[in-house]
C-alpha cells in the first residue's frame, strides 16, 4: 500500500468547482471571473472535472492553450488549483470508437453514449485512454505552482455487467476462494440447486438471473469497490510517476450504499466529499444538522482524524431535489463552518458560475446568469469568505474523539439483502445515526469508523446492528473490552460471518461470551406497534419510567449478564431486554429492542456521566445548539451553532474568550440568533 502524501494548508480553502471551457467565446466573462473572485475571497479552484472533450477534442488532437491561461491566471492572481482528470464525461468519438468503454446494464443492454459516468471501469482501451490523457497534464503542469492537488474523475459510482467485467469477476472470485469447493460451500449454493460446476456458470446478480445467494450479491459489490479501486490506481499511475510529491483526491458521497468508501481511502492521500443537504425541506433543521454532522465526521474518520475537504457544496440551491429551496439568511455560514467545525480544512461549491445549457443550467452557483456581485447569494459567500480568513490559525488542526461508532458499508449490504425479519424498516443508517445523535447533543466529538478500525484509542464503542461479524472483528472487540473499554451492542448483532452464512450454536455467535446473553428470536413489529422498556430501579445509568420500543425485540435469557431494563407488555413482559455484562477490564451492553431516541439520550447521557467522557462544555447546550472542538498544540476552538429557528443561549464560563468572527471578547451567557454561529479561542483545558 502507498504512503500518504497529506495536504498541509496554512489556510482554509474557500472556490470550488470552475468551468471556463464552457466560456472561452466569451473571454471577457473569463476575466471578470477573477474579479469576482477576489471579491468573494476565492483562493482556489477546481478545474478540469468535465474538461475531456475541451482537452482532447479528437484521438491524436490535444488543446491546453486554454487551460494554460487559466492556469496561469489563477497564478498571477494567488488562487490555488485543484486539476482534475476528466475521465468522469468521456467524449463523443471515444465512445464511437471503442464502444467496449460503454457499461452494460444488469438487463444485458449496453448502455448508448452520453451522461456521465457512463464507462466500464474494467475496460483495457478505457484505462489506456484515461492514463494517456492523464499523463498529458501531469507531464504539462508538472511544474505549474498553481497546482496543489489532484482530483480523479468525480463521484464515483455505478457498476457494469459487460463481459469484460463478468470474467473480471470470476477472476476476482479465483483469487479470493481458490476453488468452486470452496465458492460453494461460502454462498450456500444446495439452495434452490445454485451449486456451480465451472467457473464460467457465475454470472453477477442481476433482475435476469439470481438474487437469491446473498453471498454471491455482496462478493459481487465487494468486487465493484475493489474494481473502481483499481480503476483508481490505475488513474494515478501517471501523476505519481510525474508528479510524485502532489497528493489525490476523490470527491465522495456520504454515506452513499454502493462503494465501501474505506477501501477507496485507502489508495487516496485526502478525502474529500460532496455535502448537499435539504435545508428547510424535511423535518427539524437539527435532525437535518446530525446526519450531515455524521457524514462529516464518517470523512474525517476515513483518514484518522487527518482533516478532509468539502469540495461541493451549493451556496444557495441545487436543482435536482425534490424541492430545492433556498438557504434561508444565515444558513449558509453555518453549514459551510460545520463542515469546518467537524473537520474539514476547505468549504468549497458547485458551482463558480451558473451554466448557460445543460442539466445544470439552475444548479446554486456563486455568480448567478445575471453576471455581478450584487446578489444575496454572492453576498453569502464573501462573508463566509471573510469568516473563514479570520479563522485561518485553525486550518490543519484535529479533533479528539474518545467515541466510535461504527457504521459498516459490508453489514450494511448484507443488512439489506437478508429477507427477514421485516422486509422494511430495517434502517440501519438511520440506527447508526440515532446513537450518534445523542453524543451529538452533548456536545461530545465521535469518529465514524468500520468494524476492521483500531479500537485503541477509543474508550466507547457503539455497534449498532452488527448483524455482519467478519473475521477477526469479535477478537478485536473483545480485546478492546477486556483492556476497560466500554462496548454498546445492539439486537440484529452476530447473526453471520463475511459470507452471510448464520452462525451455529446461538445468536449472537461470537459475540456471546461478550454479551453474556443469548438470543433465543426476534420479534419484528407492525408500524403500529409499541413495546415498552421499563428500568430496573435504581440503575446507575440514572433510566426513569418507561420508554417506547418499536420494530424490533429481541428475546433474550442473560447467562452471564446483568438486567438493566424489562419489557412492558406482550407475551414477553418482565423478560429482560438491556443488560450489562463485564468482560476483563471493560464492560458490554446489550439493546435487545429498538428504543426511542428519548431513551438513548438518557442512556448516554447516563454513561457519559459515569465514565467522565469528554465534552465541548461541561453542561449539555440546549435543543437546536450544537458544539464541536478542534485543536492544536496548546490552544482550543470551540464552534458553538444554532440550528434552531429560536435565539439559543450557549454559556461558555467565565474566562474571557476572544469570538474570531466578530473579534469581540466574551463571556459567560452568549445569545445565538437563529442559524447563528460563533467560534471562541480558549487554551487547552487539562
Amino acid at each position: 500500500m502507498q504512503k500518504d502524501r497529506p495536504l498541509s494548508l496554512s489556510k482554509f480553502w474557500h472556490g470550488g468547482d470552475y468551468n471556463p471551457e464552457q466560456w472561452l467565446e466569451t473571454p471577457h466573462i473569463l476575466e471578470e471571473d477573477v474579479r469576482l473572485m477576489h471579491l468573494a475571497q476565492v483562493n482556489q479552484v477546481t478545474v478540469g472535472v468535465f474538461s475531456w472533450a475541451s482537452l482532447q477534442p479528437d484521438e491524436e488532437v490535444f488543446e491546453f492553450d486554454w487551460l494554460d491561461q487559466i492556469m496561469d491566471r489563477m497564478y498571477d492572481h494567488h488562487i490555488d488549483v485543484i486539476l482534475a482528470t476528466p475521465s468522469g464525461a468521456r467524449p463523443a468519438w471515444l465512445a464511437e470508437r471503442y464502444p467496449e468503454v460503454l457499461r452494460v446494464g444488469p438487463d444485458g443492454q449496453r448502455n448508448f453514449y452520453g451522461e456521465r459516468h457512463n464507462h466500464c471501469f474494467t475496460s483495457p482501451e478505457y484505462r489506456r485512454l484515461t492514463q494517456r490523457i492523464n499523463y498529458r497534464l501531469a507531464e504539462r503542469y508538472a511544474q505549474h505552482p498553481a497546482l496543489k492537488l489532484w482530483h480523479i474523475s468525480n463521484e464515483f459510482s455505478g457498476e457494469c455487467y459487460c463481459p469484460l467485467c463478468q470474467e473480471a469477476f470470476r477472476d476476482w472470485l479465483r483469487r479470493r476462494y481458490g476453488d468452486l469447493e470452496s465458492l460453494n460451500r461460502a454462498w450456500w449454493t444446495r439452495f434452490w440447486s445454485h451449486t456451480y460446476q465451472s467457473w464460467s456458470q457465475i454470472a453477477p446478480p442481476s433482475p435476469r438471473g439470481t438474487g437469491s445467494l446473498n453471498g454471491l450479491s455482496l462478493d459481487w459489490k465487494r468486487f465493484v469497490t475493489d474494481q473502481t479501486v483499481d480503476f483508481i490506481l490505475s488513474e494515478r499511475k501517471p501523476l505519481t510517476l510525474l508528479t510524485p510529491n502532489l497528493p489525490v483526491t476523490t470527491n465522495f458521497m456520504g454515506t452513499i450504499p454502493g462503494l465501501n468508501y474505506w477501501k477507496l481511502a485507502q489508495v487516496l492521500d485526502v478525502i474529500s466529499w460532496d455535502s448537499y443537504p435539504r435545508w428547510h425541506s424535511e423535518g427539524s433543521e437539527t435532525d437535518l444538522a446530525c446526519s450531515v454532522a455524521f457524514s462529516h465526521d464518517l470523512n474525517r474518520s476515513l483518514k484518522q482524524g487527518q482533516p478532509f475537504l468539502l469540495m461541493e457544496s451549493t451556496p444557495s440551491m441545487t436543482n435536482w431535489q425534490a424541492v430545492s429551496k433556498l438557504k434561508r439568511p444565515g444558513m449558509h455560514l453555518l453549514s459551510s463552518l460545520q463542515a469546518v467545525a467537524h473537520g474539514s480544512d476547505s468549504v468549497q461549491y458547485f458551482q463558480w458560475r451558473k451554466s448557460r445549457g445543460g442539466s445544470e443550467k439552475f444548479h446554486g452557483a456563486v455568480v448567478d446568469h445575471v453576471g455581478n456581485e450584487h446578489t444575496r447569494v454572492f453576498a453569502d459567500v464573501r462573508d463566509t469568505g471573510s469568516a473563514l480568513k479570520e479563522l485561518s490559525r485553525i486550518a490543519g488542526s484535529r479533533i479528539h474523539s474518545e467515541v466510535a461508532v461504527i457504521y459498516d458499508w459490508e453489514n450494511r449490504w448484507a443488512i439489506e439483502g437478508a429477507y427477514g425479519p421485516r422486509r422494511e424498516g430495517r434502517d440501519y443508517l438511520p440506527t447508526c445515526e440515532a446513537h450518534y445523535r445523542a453524543f451529538w447533543r452533548l456536545g461530545t466529538s465521535v469518529d465514524v469508523i468500520d468494524s476492521e478500525q483500531d479500537l485503541s484509542a477509543y474508550r466507547v464503542v457503539v455497534a449498532p446492528m452488527l448483524y455482519m461479524v467478519r473475521t477477526g472483528v469479535d477478537k478485536r472487540l473483545e480485546q478492546f473490552v477486556e483492556q476497560g473499554g466500554t462496548l454498546i451492542l445492539t439486537y440484529w448483532s452476530g447473526i453471520v460471518d463475511d459470507s452471510d452464512l448464520c452462525f451455529l450454536g446461538g445468536v449472537p455467535g461470537p459475540l456471546r461470551r461478550l454479551t453474556g446473553i443469548l438470543v433465543e428470536e426476534i420479534d419484528a413489529l407492525t408500524d403500529t406497534d409499541v413495546n415498552a422498556l421499563v428500568p430496573v430501579m435504581p440503575n446507575h445509568l440514572g433510566l426513569l419510567g418507561s420508554y417506547a420500543l418499536r420494530t424490533f425485540c429481541e428475546r433474550i435469557h442473560p447467562e452471564t449478564a446483568t438486567v438493566l431494563g424489562h419489557y412492558g407488555s406482550d407475551f414477553y413482559a418482565k423478560e429482560p431486554v438491556l443488560t450489562v455484562n463485564s468482560y476483563g477490564r471493560g464492560s458490554v451492553y446489550y439493546m435487545a429492542a429498538r428504543a426511542e431516541q428519548r431513551f438513548l439520550d438518557d442512556f448516554y447521557c447516563g454513561l457519559s456521566r459515569e465514565l467522565h467522557l469528554e465534552r465541548a462544555l461541561d453542561t449539555p447546550p440546549p435543543e437546536g445548539l450544537s458544539l464541536s472542538v478542534r485543536t492544536h498544540d496548546e490552544t482550543q476552538w470551540l464552534f458553538a451553532m444554532n440550528f434552531s429557528i429560536e435565539p439559543r443561549i450557549v454559556d461558555i464560563g467565565q474566562n474571557p474568550q476572544v469570538e474570531l468572527i466578530s473579534g469581540l471578547e466574551a463571556k459567560g451567557a452568549v445569545t445565538l440568533e437563529p442559524f447563528g454561529v460563533a467560534v471562541f479561542e480558549r487554551p487547552l483545558a487539562h
